[in-house]
């Protein structure tokens, strides 16, 4: 069974679930997503709680409705995705990387020597 954040929306989480599944090209351009009924009994939650998550990605024009088939992955959906989270890595959890690594006295060269060394 799944293990939601209490701290974010499920959809939400849905959302960045089905993100990674495109970044990491488990699902490539045009192929089709699980219906949202399938998904809701995978993921044991509302439909309704899909379908916001899969309308998020159509609003973003990651994914598209199509009529009697269900949802596909839009055309150069993982090249748009892969600018939008790293744009929002660097802006919103690089930051916080970097004070947790001064707060821990860490430099950032030692992370870099660490992993050219490991």
């Amino acid at each position: 069974m799944y293990e939601w954040n209490k701290n974010q929306p499920i959809f939400l989480q849905i959302r960045q679930k089905i993100v990674e599944m495109i970044l990491n090209e488990n699902v490539k351009s045009g192929e089709a997503l699980p219906s949202v009924r399938q998904l809701a009994t995978e993921l044991s939650v509302n439909p309704l709680t899909v379908t916001k998550a899969y309308q998020s990605l159509v609003d973003m024009q990651i994914i598209e409705k199509k009529r009697g088939l269900g949802m596909f992955v839009m055309e150069n959906s993982q090249k748009e995705l892969l600018s939008v989270e790293r744009e929002k890595f660097l802006s919103d959890e690089w930051p916080q990387i970097l004070k947790r690594l001064e707060s821990l006295g860490i430099k950032l060269k030692e992370l870099i020597k660490k992993e050219a060394g490991a």
